[in-house]
């Protein structure tokens, strides 16, 4: 997949600015996300604490001086029930449904970024919804009218031509190669390979050990069981709509190299993209002066 200059040029810059602006955060953002106040004390909730735990001690006597049950009974009381397949099922959909609202400045989808704890691994059909969802999402049509008249003032892809013919050509091959990448790295071979397309954000930790875990879930990845191995559905997602586009780009586009090359930097790119995901949380709490508490995904094992 080829992609055009304003796409390298506007990820560039973007990295810079991540890069520059989460150097400027060095040695706060693991205290931000950590350091709380302390609530201040309340005479009224100190009182109410003093009675409930006057009401606890009651309580653990009666139960003391009431009869044992029989010892079956207690055991299945005390044995915790293990969550079944189809709780697990619904703890997924619960948090797709909070990532489905996620936006970078309100406008950019940021669907595919985890801040839980140990989240739920997807089902093949909640995959493919999450890609779907991704894929139809307005900024997406928008993002490939933008690139498509860049890549016509450029003349990049010389064989579509000019005018709206060409405008049109561009656009539906800018669309095409977004929706490609999308449906097979985050959906056909992640299920296939039981892979997890999302990104599990680290949100803790010194500014380094960030840098490096995000640069490396372009090839490191979190499979289904839990366990993290390489991302073989990100980079196979990436050849493969490379391969496609050579049905619908020009003929002096094409070919084994380009497809390869063009593979290469989409995988590179997605480094960039993941560091924009990791620090736009902290880069957002020092520009806007918010503050994100939502909890975090754990570093890989």
């Amino acid at each position: 997949m080829v992609t055009n200059r304003f796409l390298r040029f506007y990820i560039r810059v973007l990295a810079t600015g991540i890069v520059f602006l989460s150097l400027s955060l060095h040695g706060q953002v693991a205290s931000d996300s950590s350091t709380d106040s302390p609530a201040p004390s309340d005479p009224i909730a100190s009182n109410l604490v003093s009675e409930v735990a006057a009401t606890s001690s009651d309580l653990l006597a009666s139960q003391t001086a009431a009869p044992v049950q029989d010892g079956n009974a207690a055991q299945s009381q005390q044995t915790p029930t293990a969550p079944t397949p189809q709780s697990l099922h619904d703890q997924a959909e619960q948090q797709l449904k909070v990532q489905e609202h996620q936006r970078i400045m309100g406008v950019i989808p940021n669907f595919n970024t985890v801040n839980i704890q140990n989240a739920v691994p997807l089902s093949p059909k909640q995959k493919f919804s999450l890609a779907l969802r991704s894929a139809v999402d307005p900024f997406e049509f928008v993002a490939a009218g933008v690139l498509a008249g860049w890549g016509q003032l450029e003349n990049d892809n010389a064989g579509y031509g000019q005018g709206a013919e060409g405008y049109a050509k561009r656009y539906g091959a800018s669309y095409t190669d977004s929706a490609d990448g999308v449906l097979w790295g985050n959906a056909i071979f992640p299920v296939l390979l039981h892979e997890d397309p999302r990104y599990f954000r680290r949100g803790t930790g010194s500014f380094r050990s960030r840098f490096l875990y995000a640069i490396s879930t372009t090839v490191w990845t979190r499979n289904d069981n839990g366990t993290w191995g390489p991302n073989y559905a990100n980079v196979l997602g990436n050849i493969t709509a490379g391969g496609i586009s050579n049905f619908y780009y020009p003929s002096d586009n094409r070919g084994v190299g380009l497809t390869f090359e063009g593979a290469a930097t989409v995988t590179a790119e997605g480094a960039l993209g993941a560091l924009g995901v990791e620090f736009w949380p902290d880069i957002s709490r020092k520009l806007f002066h918010t503050r994100d508490r939502a909890p975090v995904a754990p570093a890989p094992k």
